[in-house]
C-alpha cells in the first residue's frame, strides 16, 4: 500500500478543481483541518457511549474472555476503511459512500447505498439522543435532587428534543463549530476510556490479569448471569452473540468522507481520518473494557451485582463520589458529542442526494446559507425525523405481538426494535460499497487519489467482503425469541424492518425514479476513457 501526495501543499484550490472534476462546485466552507475531520468519524465510533451501552451484555454473553473478540471485529473493520479510504480519496465528495456507489457502479446502485446508510443514520441519532437520557436524569437526581423517571416516555421525549435542537443549531451555524463539539468529544473520550481504567486501577483492580483470559461459566445456562444458555459452546455459542457487543461500536469512521467538501487537502486527510479513528476507538475501547472488567467484583455474588446494578454504573460506584459525577459528566458529553456528529454526517449526506436531485423538494434540501455556509435545511431534516423516531417509545406493548409468523415481546419499546436497523442498515450499505468498489475495480477502475491500495486492493478487498456478509448474517440470523441472540435482534424483527425499509425505498424508487436525475451527475474527469483502458 502506499501514498501519493498529489498536492503536497494541501491547497484549497486544488481541493476545489478535483471537485469541479466531479462536476460539482466550491459551496460548503473547506475550513476543516485533519484533527477536525478525525474528531468527527471518532466522536461518531465514540467507545464511551458503545462500550457503556453494551457492556454488560458483552461480558454477560461470554464472560471476561468476550474482550479478545474486540480485535477481530477491529481488524475486520479496519479493512472496511481501506477501501472506502481508496474510494474517498479519489472521490472527495459530501455524501461518501453513496457517492462511492453511483461512481463505483450505477446512478441506481448509488441511490439505494445511501437510501439504506442514510435511514441508518437517522436512526442512529434518535438512538443516541434518547440513549442518554438515563445518564441525564441520573446526574439531575445527584445534583438537583429530581425525581426523574429515565423510563417515562415524557422525559424521554423532552430531553432527546432539547439534545437534538442544540446539536441542530450547532451544526446549522459552521462545520467548525460541528468541528469543536466533536474535538471535544475526542478528550471526553480519552478521559473517559483511559481515565476510568487508570482511576479503577488506582483503588484496585479485584482480579489479576488472567482473569480477562475466563468465561466465568457464562457458556452454561446456570451460571450464565444473564440466564442465556449456549450448552457449554463457548466458540460456537456465546462468542456469536457477544461478539456483537463490539460490532454495534466500531462504524462511525466513514463519517470522515460525508465532510469531505469540508476538510483541506480531503484527499490525503480523509483516509487517515478514518484509519485513525478506528486504531484510536479501537485501543481506547480495549483499555476502557479491560479495565472494567478487572474492577467488577470477585465473588460469585458481586460479580453478578454487575448485572443486577446496571453494569458500568455498578463498577464506578467504588469511585469517590465527585469522581463518579465527573465521569458521569463525561459520558453525557460523549452522548452529545457522538449525537452531533451523526447529525451531521447525515445532513451532509442529504445535501449530496439532494444537489443530484435525488429527493423530494431538492431545491429546498439543497440549500445552502449564506451566512454559515451550511446545508442548513439537510440539517433541520436531520432533527425532525429522529424526533418523529423518538415518539415511538411510546409504543410499549405489555404482552406479546403474534405479527405474521413471528412475536413481538413484550416490553420492548418500537423504538428500540427500530434502532435494531442502526445496525444492520449500516454493514448492509457498507457491504454494498465494498462489492460496488470491487465492481468498480474488475471494469478496470484505476485510483487516482492520494491514497491507494494498489497491488494489495483485492485482498484487502475481498477480507472486508468476507468480514461484512459474516457479521451481517450474525446481526440478523433469527434464531427464536428464546435464543441468546434476541438480546441483540428480538428475533425476526431486526431482519423484518431492514426489509421493510428497504420496500419503503423501492417504492419510492419505483415511482420516482431519482436514479434518472443522478445519471446526469455521473462525471469524473480523472477516470479513463473506454479508448484509453484499452
Amino acid at each position: 500500500m502506499s501514498e501519493v501526495m498529489n498536492n503536497p501543499q494541501g491547497q484549497p484550490d486544488a481541493d476545489a478543481e478535483r471537485l469541479q472534476n466531479l462536476g460539482y462546485t466550491q459551496e460548503l466552507s473547506r475550513v476543516l483541518s485533519l484533527f477536525d475531520n478525525f474528531s468527527v468519524a471518532f466522536s461518531y465510533l465514540s467507545p464511551m457511549v458503545g462500550v457503556y451501552s453494551l457492556f454488560v451484555l458483552g461480558l454477560g454473553s461470554a464472560g471476561p474472555r468476550y474482550l479478545w473478540l474486540m480485535p477481530l471485529v477491529v481488524l475486520g473493520m479496519l479493512m472496511v476503511a481501506l477501501v472506502f479510504g481508496e474510494l474517498g480519496s479519489h472521490y472527495p465528495v459530501a455524501g461518501a459512500i453513496y457517492q462511492y456507489g453511483k461512481y463505483s457502479v450505477s446512478a441506481g446502485y448509488g441511490w439505494w447505498v445511501g437510501w439504506l446508510y442514510g435511514m441508518a443514520l437517522l436512526v442512529t441519532v434518535a438512538s443516541v439522543d434518547t440513549g442518554v437520557v438515563g445518564y441525564v436524569t441520573a446526574l439531575s437526581d445527584q445534583w438537583f435532587g429530581t425525581k426523574m423517571d429515565p423510563t417515562n416516555s415524557t422525559t424521554i421525549l423532552v430531553i432527546t428534543i432539547v439534545l437534538i435542537l442544540i446539536q441542530t443549531t450547532m451544526n446549522a451555524v459552521g462545520a467548525k463549530l460541528m468541528s469543536r463539539v466533536t474535538a471535544l468529544g475526542v478528550y471526553v473520550e480519552t478521559i473517559g476510556t483511559f481515565g476510568v481504567a487508570i482511576a479503577l486501577a488506582v483503588v484496585g483492580f479485584h482480579h489479576g490479569f488472567g482473569f480477562l483470559f475466563q468465561t466465568a461459566g457464562a457458556q452454561y445456562g446456570p451460571t450464565n448471569p444473564l440466564g442465556m444458555n449456549f450448552h457449554g459452546n463457548w466458540l460456537t455459542g456465546a462468542a456469536l452473540v457477544a461478539i456483537l457487543a463490539h460490532v454495534y461500536i466500531f462504524y462511525g469512521f466513514e463519517s470522515a468522507g460525508d465532510i469531505a467538501e469540508e476538510t483541506k487537502d480531503a484527499s490525503r486527510q480523509v483516509p487517515r481520518a478514518m484509519r485513525s479513528a478506528l486504531v484510536y476507538g479501537g485501543v481506547a475501547s480495549f483499555v476502557l473494557v479491560a479495565g472494567l472488567i478487572l474492577a467488577t467484583p470477585s465473588s460469585a455474588k458481586g460479580y453478578a451485582s454487575v448485572f443486577a446494578g446496571g453494569g458500568v454504573p455498578g463498577i464506578l460506584s467504588e469511585l469517590p463520589q465527585w469522581l463518579q459525577d465527573f465521569f458521569l459528566v463525561m459520558v453525557i458529553i460523549a452522548f452529545f458529542s457522538c449525537g452531533t456528529a451523526v447529525q451531521g454526517a447525515g445532513a451532509r449526506l442529504a445535501f449530496s442526494f439532494a444537489r443530484d436531485g435525488a429527493v423530494p423538494a431538492h431545491k429546498w434540501v439543497g440549500h445552502i446559507s449564506p451566512r454559515f455556509h451550511t446545508p442548513v435545511n439537510a440539517i433541520i431534516i436531520g432533527a425532525i425525523v429522529p424526533i418523529a423516531f423518538s415518539l415511538m417509545v411510546n409504543i410499549n406493548p405489555s404482552s406479546d405481538v403474534k405479527i405474521l409468523w413471528f412475536t413481538y415481546p413484550k416490553g420492548i419499546n418500537a423504538l428500540f426494535v427500530l434502532v435494531s436497523f442502526g445496525v444492520s442498515g449500516i454493514y448492509l450499505s457498507f457491504m454494498l460499497t465494498v462489492i460496488g468498489s470491487m465492481i468498480a475495480r474488475a471494469r478496470g477502475w484505476v485510483p487516482e487519489g492520494a491514497f491507494r491500495l494498489g497491488r494489495w486492493g483485492w485482498l484487502v478487498s475481498w477480507l472486508a467482503l468476507a468480514y461484512l456478509v459474516v457479521m451481517l448474517i450474525n446481526i440478523v440470523a433469527p434464531t427464536g425469541l428464546s435464543s441468546p441472540r434476541a438480546f441483540f435482534n428480538y428475533d425476526w424483527i431486526t431482519f423484518v424492518v431492514m426489509v421493510g425499509i428497504a420496500l419503503v425505498g423501492g417504492i419510492y424508487f419505483v415511482i420516482a425514479r431519482p436514479d434518472r436525475a443522478l445519471k446526469a451527475h455521473l462525471h469524473d474527469e480523472l477516470e479513463p476513457t473506454a479508448a484509453e483502458r484499452e
